[in-house]
């Protein structure tokens, strides 16, 4: 037996019995209020004559997005727009307007649009209360399972009203209310004559809401980042913070297998000794040694016992066979000494360099030290010892501390925008966070 179809909408004709104009009552009997659209007169829904309840002048009139009599689709079912209300508050004397729809199903009953600089929330009450609790030091509460943080409170008050209403309303009515967040929805109490109502929203973007009742145009752009709407880079965070720590591993998993597969086999060492300003050519060249295997890098090192002082290396790795040679240098410098806030080095006592894709082959290394001239103030007549080292199929750890830093841009800077996401979102709130807290 297939389910009934929902009834036909049902519009009730009343005259207005201030200005004569016709009154739609879309509700089917479950407004209490509605209000005329020619006068702006709030009239007693329940009443035959529909009773005269307030007046009000409007100082311009403001039509609704979404006209009256729209029929669109949430959640699967079928919602006709039957009222429409502007509400104010004040924060630091500055006022602040939205808009709210009241949308009616006979079989659902009510639900609600708010809609604030382009960012919407689809609304529904709640039929229980929220418990109360805490997040992150500030008050909030929790529902089915997640925490809202408080996120605002304010005195609301209604400056403009059109169509049905399930409740009393009235134009200077106020109420407090207090918003509680967990993007991308929101909690909401409003206490009026100790009454406190809750409901609960999720934000939704104009897109949607034009689809939703298929309305013509493109809705309004959204301005600034709204209480409850959803991060563009929620998730993302997390998930490229695990995608770098994989990377990482894989990353240095690689590094260990360099390690342990490269020879690193030292083929050449000899202790020497440079005398400044002494008269004996400090230039020399290395016994041959052997390079075997793939062409691979070699590490030259030098070890000083350089105090105060500096030199200069030139080097040239000769292949003894051809003659090819590769030359380069490196300088050595390592002072030290104490002033008014302490103890001071600059420099180092050791260097290397790398030569890489060697080839194969016999090899020796010419050296030629170079110090600072007698007539300089870096002069030291002090003999300076130095080791020479010499290694093959050296691994290269740079290029790996190079790709560990490379691969955490993308999460810094994912974090990074988060953040100042949620600092944009949280600058509108009752928890802005100071000059201080931003620095």
């Amino acid at each position: 037996m297939s389910a009934a179809p929902p009834p036909a909408p049902h519009v009730k004709a009343l005259i207005c019995p201030n200005c004569g104009g016709g009154v739609q009552l879309r509700g089917m009997g479950q407004a209490l209020n509605v209000v005329c659209i020619q006068c702006l007169t709030i009239l007693d829904a329940r009443t035959p004559g529909l009773q005269v309840i307030q007046q009000f002048q409007a100082r311009e009139r403001i039509p609704p997005l979404i006209p009256l009599g729209s029929r669109g689709k949430l959640h699967g079912s079928s919602y006709e727009v039957i009222g429409f209300q502007v509400r104010e508050i004040y924060v630091e004397l500055i006022p602040y307007q939205w808009r709210e729809y009241v949308l009616f199903n006979p079989y659902k009953g009510f639900r609600y649009l708010s809609e604030y600089d382009g960012h919407w929330n689809d609304i529904k009450p709640l039929k229980g209360l929220p418990e109360s609790a805490t997040w992150r030091g500030r008050p909030a509460v929790r529902w089915l399972g997640a925490t809202y943080g408080h996120f605002q409170s304010a005195t609301a008050t209604t400056v403009y009203l059109m169509g049905e209403f399930p409740w009393q309303v009235r134009v200077g009515e106020q109420a407090r209310v207090s918003d509680y967040v967990s993007p991308p929805r929101m909690l909401s109490s409003e206490e009026t004559a100790g009454e406190i109502t809750w409901s609960l929203g999720e934000y939704r973007a104009g897109e949607d809401i034009w689809r939703s009742f298929q309305l013509p145009a493109a809705p309004p752009p959204s301005r600034g980042v709204y209480a409850n709407q959803p991060s563009p880079l929620a998730g993302k965070v997390r998930g490229t913070w695990v995608m770098c720590l994989k990377l990482m591993a894989v990353l240095f998993l690689v590094l260990v297998a360099c390690v342990l597969l490269m020879g690193q086999k030292t083929v050449f060492s000899q202790d020497c000794s440079y005398t400044p300003g002494a008269a004996k050519e400090a230039s020399f060249v290395t016994p041959v040694f052997e390079l075997s295997g793939r062409p691979s890098n070699v590490e030259v090192s030098v070890r000083t016992d350089l105090d105060n002082q500096w030199m200069y290396f030139n080097f040239a790795l000769i292949n003894d066979d051809t003659g090819q040679a590769w030359d380069f240098g490196r300088e050595v410098s390592y002072y030290s000494g104490r002033d008014s806030d302490g103890s001071w080095t600059e420099g180092g006592r050791n260097d290397s360099a790398t030569l890489s894709a060697i080839p194969a082959g016999r090899y020796y290394l010419r050296v030629e030290p170079e110090y600072a001239s007698p007539g300089s103030s870096d002069f030291v007549r002090r003999p300076v010892h130095y080791r020479l080292i010499i290694r093959r199929d050296v691994p290269n750890y740079w290029i790996f501390l190079v790709g560990f830093l490379l691969l955490l841009v993308p999460p810094i800077i994912v974090t990074i925008r988060g953040s100042r996401f949620e600092t944009r979102r949280w600058a509108e709130s009752d928890h802005a966070p100071s000059q201080g807290d931003d620095e």
